[in-house]
């Protein structure tokens, strides 16, 4: 069982990734509406694994990312986001992302990535 951060402005999205992990027996331990919320929750719960959104107010999702990773070069990030831009994959490769799961995505994809990235 992994500790995961959603970090999503979607309520929709947070909840679509809330139930699938939670049905796959890991444990959410908190939700972030932006990237800077995101960073603060990581900083406070450390998890396992964090699901990052790229589009987002106060901070993207590249932004928080390469300040979590930065700070926790071990951490595990994984970007599932509506943009299909290769230039963006491959920054967030380079900034040492886990995965890269574009929206609208199916569960196993976002479950295999978990498991991959733990």
């Amino acid at each position: 069982m992994a500790k995961i951060l959603i970090v999503d402005d979607s309520l929709l999205l947070r909840n679509i990734i809330k139930n699938e992990v939670s049905y796959a027996g890991h444990e959410i331990v908190g939700e972030a509406v932006n990237g800077k919320e995101g960073v603060a929750l990581y900083e406070q719960h450390r998890p396992d694994i964090v699901t990052m959104d790229i589009t987002m107010d106060e901070m993207n999702g590249l932004e928080a990312a390469e300040a979590i990773l930065k700070k926790y070069p071990s951490a595990k990030v994984i970007m599932v986001t509506a943009l299909d831009e290769e230039d963006v994959m491959k920054q967030a490769v380079k900034l040492g992302v886990k995965d890269f799961i574009v929206k609208p995505f199916v569960p196993e994809r976002l479950l295999s990535a978990i498991e991959k990235a733990l």
